[in-house]
């Protein structure tokens, strides 16, 4: 008898419902300049409706308020968007309807709008309270899906992002300005159609991952429908986002595939410097079948070798002039969901946040120390945000990282506060939640407006 998908049990199986709690238990003292709210995303699918993979779970988010030293509430509502509704992806005259998306990666804030994202579809407003607003097409202009991993230029107050698809136009990058207005869209021209999960920007340019994971159509309906392509190639495009019509330049790297950057920048000498979480492809693929598997045989095996799989974080240096990118790991332990100082996008960060396993892991990428702070076994550990420290000057980690941790049985969760410039210390503050929450994908802290 098939065994129930991996990606339905333990610390990844679904709630049921949406609940309210008020005045959450705190262990610790939390920060009092930490007033607003964390809101985190991930799938999580109706009753009685199991999905094919883990990554095409409805969006769920949950949602933890923070005010003068105490945890106000908790509350968890899915992302009611045209999918959840059932609606027919197609429209009446036969063209995809963006508003079909999951909603279930990201959630953004942006010139005073909440957004979750999904690359697949629009993005869905909400508001503070987690109530959906609409699908957001920004007037009319977006006309492509848009990536869950959009960045705002800290300097302009930009954001830029971008939508592949999976026939022509394969890949369109779009700009905002800071007051939320679509001003910018151009095509960008690459082979076929892949799955871009993440990009870069810099000062002056983007930074394109034009990586092997390709689409395949006789995979639709039944799982993601992207398998990894030796025969696509693998390339890094450097491309200005100052120039309408600036040329992409290409850089040829080793096979690989990326999920998510953690930052980039531009060096003394004019070189585009990329940090970012890199799979070689037996890891990748270990990764990435395991979701599907639902034989009792196979199930255990591939959930091993799942758990074995290495990604790391790596840097390519791109450098303009010879035209040559050099690789190198920068730690052979396996991380992911790589988070900065949002005030550093695209201007060099010296310090990275990830996560390994059950540690949060913090990088100072100039000086090459590496601490972390280990949390039980027993535990999965979230993305770790960081939100700055807000009195006076401060140096790059003066703030504090915010995560959900959950039980490997899912049974019961916790939002965890540390002291970003000192780690392994662990946390400050642990808010116990009222339910266990499935381990997700991407959060951000929304900071209170100033009165």
């Amino acid at each position: 008898m098939p065994q129930t998908p991996a990606h339905m049990t333990g610390h990844l199986a679904p709630v049921p419902d949406e609940i309210d709690a008020a005045d959450l238990p705190v262990t610790g003292t939390l920060p009092p300049e930490l007033n607003g709210r964390y809101i985190r995303n991930g799938p999580n699918p109706l009753p009685g409706e199991p999905s094919d993979h883990w990554f095409l779970g409805h969006g769920m988010l949950h949602g933890v308020r923070l005010r003068d030293g105490r945890a106000e509430w908790y509350r968890n509502r899915w992302v009611r968007t045209a999918y959840l509704a059932g609606r027919p992806e197609l429209r009446p005259d036969g063209t995809p309807d963006l508003s079909i998306s999951a909603a279930n990666t990201h959630v953004i804030g942006h010139a005073g709008r909440i957004l979750a994202l999904e690359e697949g579809g629009l993005p869905y407003e909400v508001t503070p309270e987690l109530d959906t607003v609409g699908a957001h097409d920004f007037g009319g202009r977006l006309t492509t899906a848009m990536t869950a991993h959009p960045k705002q230029d800290p300097a302009t107050g930009e954001l830029h992002f971008f939508g592949y698809g999976m026939v022509p136009p394969y890949l369109t990058y779009h700009r905002l300005d800071a007051s939320g207005e679509l001003v910018h869209s151009r095509e960008i021209t690459v082979p076929g159609g892949t799955m871009m999960h993440d990009f870069a920007i810099t000062e002056h340019h983007v930074v394109w991952l034009d990586l092997p994971l390709t689409f395949r159509p006789e995979l639709v309906g039944k799982t993601m429908p992207y398998q990894w392509d030796d025969g696509y190639g693998a390339r890094l495009g450097v491309m200005r986002h100052d120039r309408p019509d600036a040329p992409v330049r290409w850089f040829d790297v080793d096979p690989c595939y990326v999920f998510h950057v953690g930052d980039a920048h531009e060096d003394a000498s004019g070189r585009i410097v990329l940090n970012a979480v890199r799979y070689a492809r037996a890891d990748f693929t270990a990764l990435w079948n395991t979701p599907d598997i639902t034989d009792d045989a196979a199930g255990p095996a591939a959930a091993a070798a799942a758990s074995s799989a290495s990604a790391l974080l790596h840097r390519w240096t791109l450098d303009p002039v010879t035209g040559v990118a050099k690789e190198e790991t920068l730690d052979d332990r396996s991380v992911e969901f790589p988070t900065l100082d949002d005030e550093r996008v695209g201007r060099g960060a010296r310090y990275l946040y990830a996560v390994a396993g059950p540690e949060i892991v913090k990088y100072d990428l100039s000086g090459g120390e590496v601490t972390a702070h280990a949390l039980p076994e027993s535990t999965s550990t979230g993305e770790a945000v960081f939100v700055p420290a807000t009195s006076g000057p401060r140096r790059e980690d003066d703030g504090w990282l915010i995560t959900i941790t959950t039980t490997l049985d899912g049974s019961a969760s916790r939002l965890l506060v540390l002291d970003a410039s000192d780690v392994a210390a662990g946390p400050v503050a642990t808010v116990h939640l009222p339910r266990g929450v499935p381990t997700g994908f991407h959060g951000t802290w929304f900071p209170d407006e100033p009165s």
